[in-house]
């Protein structure tokens, strides 16, 4: 389970890249209150460093995490003791009764299950839908197509205080796939260790993800922010509601 988000790629998304969870966490619990679910389980599908989870903690939510990096999870239990984390693959995990089910920053859309496809998607939707209790919302967000031109590549890094992190990103539009080749530098005493890792994400479109949730049961919204914060370019967050019996 630790072939994704390996221990230096899982330190540098948590110091580098947490603004993504943080600031999307008040939009987030906002949605919650307009729902009036104040309390309860929250299961959190691809939960990473559990910056997201601590932010439902000091909400008075219970919290559990699943996510397929152990690395992630080693920091996710360190930083929120009192949550419940599970190291599992978000398709393959067992979802308890729950009030709120959540998978934010397109963890829905990585192809880190070799048979992660369309049907295996909707299947997960049918069991969040039958975990959920009765007014209970499922949120969250996927990666659509056109975030790269099709034929270029976009190379980019960014650099932090003992590490460096060079990310070449690919659209492959037959294939509807997203490629991110990753190479990772972290100071380790006087030398810097490397280390390489290449994620795939599948592209959707949000109109027909929509119609698989309502296929399902679910009354659903499409936006493009959680609350004031704007997602980037080719990204759509759904907030799905199961009807109150």
């Amino acid at each position: 389970m630790n072939k994704w988000y390996k221990e230096d790629l899982a330190f540098i998304h948590d110091v580098g890249f947490r603004d993504f969870a943080l600031k999307s966490a008040p939009g987030i619990l906002e949605i919650l209150a307009q729902n009036k679910i104040y309390d309860g389980l929250v299961v959190d599908l691809g939960c990473g460093s559990g910056l997201w989870a601590q932010e439902l903690t000091k909400a008075h939510y219970h919290v559990l995490g699943v996510d397929i990096s152990e690395s992630m999870i080693n920091i996710a239990r360190t930083r929120v003791p009192n949550a419940e984390f599970r190291i599992d693959s978000l398709f393959k995990t067992d979802i308890p009764s729950c009030n709120v089910v959540t998978s934010i920053s397109e963890c829905l859309s990585y192809l880190f299950d070799s048979d992660n496809d369309r049907q295996t998607l909707v299947q997960l939707f049918h069991r969040i839908y039958n975990a959920l209790t009765p007014g209970g919302v499922f949120i969250f967000d996927i990666a659509e197509k056109g975030q790269v031109a099709q034929g270029t590549t976009i190379r980019g890094f960014t650099e932090g205080d003992g590490w460096v992190v060079l990310v070449e990103k690919k659209e492959d539009q037959e294939q509807i796939t997203l490629t991110r080749r990753i190479t990772s530098f972290r100071k380790m005493g006087e030398h810097y260790r490397r280390s390489d890792e290449v994620h795939h994400v599948r592209l959707y479109e949000a109109t027909a993800i929509a119609s698989e949730l309502s296929g399902v049961g679910f009354q659903v919204e499409i936006t493009r922010s959680y609350g004031q914060y704007l997602l980037s370019k080719g990204h759509a967050v759904f907030i799905a509601r199961k009807p109150s019996e």
